[in-house]
């Protein structure tokens, strides 16, 4: 197996159980929101809120399909859905994994949306948002991973039994 790319919602637990899943199979672990960060010297909601919400999907593609990586568990930012660039890469590179998790759960983890860095129009719930993504998560996962009523250590034997 070259890569495991973990999607899902802001909050569903991807770089958490991203961590534990790279130390248990002794990969590397990549977050591509840091690399963001990295490149573009700021926090996520500061590159949303200077240089807007279309822009920051543009890099966000960008920058994820430009990952160039081996044995890596790579966790996105949710809204990689959207870039199609970065999905055809990743789908090349490895098996994406949809973490899903029910909206309330989604609803009760994720806190401010803003300070998050969350890449939410204005004026669009976070449950409206949740109704847009899924179908695009389930299209370009291999495997959906129900992380309802779940533990980490859980979660990560499912990947295991998957992978």
């Amino acid at each position: 197996m070259k890569n495991i790319i973990l999607i899902g919602m802001p909050g569903a637990g991807k770089s958490t159980i991203g961590v534990v899943l790279a130390k248990k199979m002794g990969y590397s672990f990549i977050d591509s929101d840091l690399l963001i960060q990295e490149r573009e010297k700021m926090l996520l909601y500061e590159i949303i809120e200077q240089k807007g919400l279309e822009t920051f999907k543009q890099i966000e593609n960008e920058v994820n399909a430009a990952i160039q990586a081996e044995h890596s568990i790579i966790a996105t930012g949710g809204s990689v859905v959207y870039g199609t660039e970065a999905m055809a890469h990743f789908q090349s590179i490895g098996l994406i994994l949809y973490l899903k998790l029910d909206y309330q759960e989604i609803e009760s983890r994720v806190g401010d949306l803003e300070q998050r860095g969350v890449a939410i129009p204005p004026g669009c719930t976070l449950q409206e948002l949740y109704e847009e993504r899924t179908p695009l998560y389930e299209k370009y996962a291999h495997f959906t991973i129900d992380c309802n009523h779940k533990s980490i250590r859980e979660i990560v034997a499912e990947i295991n039994s998957v992978v």
